[in-house]
């Protein structure tokens, strides 16, 4: 495979031809969950986006020469806040969500990464970095509290594109007695009592938030690497933040070649947030909808634009699954996908247009013959999807129905015995019943057959 991958690079604001430093050692450190709560819709969005770059970058450059770096945050002051209104250890709590968010990440039929770190097993390697940073004459210590000055970082801002002021304007920058000034950020910061602590030079404490990710990138990955990704909320401060002090900490003046960001979920075109009041949580959704239909509602808009969540995605994913599922077969070993059909995902992951080859690979299934249908299924595998035996497709359904296969057919019956007596009104009034039950009907050669949405 020759096709060249294009990706959009937030640091410049343009897309751009994929180049990496070393092509049989591709590095990508995508930001992870924060685990003070149960995730939602909105944290799947990265985790399939970043799962689909995982698998095209295996493909073009081999399984072996792809490293992906996802970060757990298991201290932070979300999470001790959720602790204390718990009331349970900040390690029960973080235990608890990080076990539900890899069920989550299964539920969606991701891949895992290759190395997924928690910031508290490299609390060490942090204070190291702020030393460094202090001694490179980049950082200052105040009443325990160490922060980055950021005006020492000639290129702050630059990520974001905008000048330190507008920057500060439109942001929650802390204010602190602590700081020089208000755009400074905490590298590391004193506990109070009863809150979780670590040795340090300064006394007690714990490290600020976006420490953890330049530390852990450098661990796994080196001083420079290929690709960072994350959500676009994290564009500034965690990602321009993340920049200054990798990069002023190792003298370096690449830190990531490639910045890529997605997009928001939005709720009738309103970003959801917990202030919002429209947070929908992943574990909700298990109980009614297979995780193949999330994820490709999620691939169902471009990773950079914003995806309005509603239910007539969801049903239109469902039925689309559906449809595929008519062609599933069960492959002993995934055959080649002509370029053609990948070639939407060579091209800044655009997904909605692979959706779009994947319509015509099924149309050409149904009338072509098993070669057709191997390719069909292996570019569907190729993303993450159809990848439950039909049997388990249809179980799932009928384990989430509200009717039972016997009631079902008790109605197909009613219904024929009034189509027999001309009663249409009564016989469209069952068909109706079922149909919001999820059951649809199909009238064929005297026969009525039926099957789940």
């Amino acid at each position: 495979m020759n096709k060249d991958i294009f990706l959009s690079n937030t640091l410049g604001n343009k897309k751009e031809k994929f180049v990496p430093i070393n092509q049989n050692k591709i590095g990508m450190y995508v930001c992870g969950p924060t685990v003070y709560d149960d995730p939602h819709i909105g944290n799947a969005r990265p985790l399939v986006v970043f799962d689909i770059l995982f698998r095209v970058l295996k493909y073009k450059f081999g399984d072996k020469s792809v490293t992906y770096v996802r970060n757990i945050t298991d201290i932070d002051d979300k999470i001790i806040q959720s602790s204390n209104e718990k009331n349970i250890s900040t390690k029960e709590l973080t235990k608890k969500i990080t076990n539900n968010f890899h069920d989550d990440c299964a539920y969606l039929y991701c891949e895992n990464p290759t190395f997924e770190p928690k910031a508290t097993e490299n609390i060490s390697l942090m204070i190291e970095m702020i030393n460094q940073l202090l001694q490179n004459g980049y950082a200052y210590s105040n009443n325990q509290h160490i922060y980055f000055e950021v005006k020492k970082y000639k290129d702050y801002g630059k990520l974001s594109n905008k000048n330190l002021e507008e920057l500060i304007a439109g942001s929650r920058v802390k204010v602190s007695e602590n700081k020089k000034k208000p755009e400074d950020f905490v590298l590391w910061k004193p506990s109070k009592d009863k809150e979780p602590y670590w040795e340090s030079p300064w006394g007690k404490g714990r490290p600020g938030w976006h420490l953890e990710c330049s530390v852990m990138s450098k661990k796994y990955l080196g001083n420079k690497f290929d690709i960072h990704g994350g959500g676009r909320d994290l564009i500034f401060p965690h990602h321009e933040n993340e920049i200054a002090q990798s990069r002023c900490a190792n003298e370096n003046e690449i830190f990531a070649n490639y910045w890529v960001h997605n997009g928001f979920i939005t709720a009738s075109n309103e970003k959801m947030a917990k202030s919002q009041g429209n947070i929908l949580k992943i574990i909700e959704f298990k109980k009614q909808i297979n995780g193949q239909v999330l994820r490709l509602a999620l691939m169902s808009t471009h990773y950079r634009q914003a995806l309005d969540w509603n239910n007539k995605l969801i049903n239109q994913c469902q039925n689309t699954l559906n449809k595929w599922y008519e062609s599933y077969m069960e492959l002993n070993k995934q055959v080649l996908i002509p370029d053609e059909y990948l070639n939407p995902l060579y091209d800044d992951l655009n997904t909605p247009g692979y959706i779009a080859n994947l319509h015509k690979l099924f149309e050409k299934s149904q009338k072509g013959d098993l070669k057709d249908k191997e390719i069909f299924i292996s570019a569907c595998n190729f993303v993450g999807l159809l990848k439950d035996t039909k049997n388990k497709w249809v179980e799932f359904k009928k384990s989430k129905s509200t009717i039972s296969e016997h009631e079902i057919l008790d109605k197909i019956d009613e219904r024929n015995k009034a189509r027999d007596k001309k009663n249409y009104k009564l016989a469209d009034k069952i068909r109706n019943e079922l149909l919001d039950k999820g059951v649809l009907i199909e009238d064929k050669d005297d026969k009525t057959s039926w099957k789940l949405k």
